[in-house]
């Protein structure tokens, strides 16, 4: 069970991008959980019941716990649970009739237009590792894919003729996605200048190669978007997310129809999608409270 709550952590973090914070929240959520299930002799999560996960709050709610702390084991169970049954590791869900407290919306966390230039152009030079880098900056902001999307990319699913990627989404859902001219050119030039450099190039068939020559992990493409962002001098929390966010809220800002951003983004549910027209009014609000005279 550990190991499973530790792939559902990664995930959160590299794949959803949540906070350092929400993610020790998480994890001292399901720990305790996990610590209860132990005790009632409970070893895998496909034994889990209704009845366990009531007995484990009703527990939290006799040790003294605070109404919120103890809807938040409930909401991480949930999405732990959620996790699980979309990856195929377990069989039922038993938490989806559970009712979750109503929580507000975060919001995402958007680069404007000059942050998104600083960050493009932070791999300079046209060393391999500065081509390759560009390549994939570029990439995550001009389709919006998800960082494990742009991992799992190989050769043959790039097409420059018709200007899209195909990419292979949550629940194994594949997806076509365009890309511009600024993209195309510099995923050629890294295909030309850079990749045949890199070491097992003519074997392997992803996309993006690591210096050993191997492809990318969803962990390494994160740590490749944080170290540009500090280079770029930005001080927001940046990862890989914080780019599809972007390309989903710049769509938006100029014009876009939701139903095309959410075909783009792979959302099964618009209502994913329209956290998106949130932020766009908070822009909006922003600039009212900016340049209104009576604001």
């Amino acid at each position: 069970m550990n190991a499973l709550i530790l792939q559902f952590l990664d995930y959160v973090s590299l794949e959803c991008g949540l906070s350092p914070n929400t993610r020790e929240a998480y994890a001292s959520d399901l720990k305790s959980f996990q610590v209860f299930l132990e005790t009632a002799g409970v070893t895998s999560f496909n034994g889990v019941t209704r009845r366990h996960v009531l007995d484990f709050l009703n527990s939290e709610k006799d040790k003294g716990l605070s109404v919120r702390s103890i809807s938040r084991r409930l909401v991480a169970i949930k999405v732990f649970f959620r996790y699980m049954v979309r990856e195929s590791l377990l069989g039922k869900d038993v938490t989806e009739i559970m009712d979750s407290p109503k929580t507000g919306r975060v919001l995402p966390s958007v680069l404007t237009y000059k942050e998104v230039e600083r960050l493009l152009a932070s791999p300079a030079g046209d060393g391999k590792y500065a081509l390759r880098d560009r390549a994939i900056l570029e990439l995550l902001y001009a389709t919006g894919i998800r960082v494990s999307e742009c991992a799992g990319l190989k050769l043959d699913d790039v097409h420059f003729d018709s200007g899209h990627l195909r990419c292979t989404g949550k629940g194994n859902k594949m997806r076509i996605v365009p890309f511009g001219e600024t993209a195309r050119d510099r995923l050629q030039r890294y295909l030309s200048d850079a990749r045949p450099k890199f070491p097992s190039a003519e074997s392997v068939r992803a996309f993006f190669l690591t210096y050993r020559g191997r492809g990318y992990s969803r962990k390494g493409l994160w740590a490749l978007v944080k170290s540009h962002s500090r280079r770029a001098g930005i001080t927001k929390d940046i990862h890989p997310h914080t780019l599809r966010h972007s390309f989903a809220s710049h769509l938006l800002a100029n014009g876009a129809p939701l139903r095309v951003i959410q075909e783009m983004l792979g959302h099964a549910d618009i209502a994913t999608t329209q956290v998106y027209t949130h932020v766009d009014q908070d822009t909006l609000k922003s600039i009212h409270e900016k340049y209104h005279p009576r604001a």
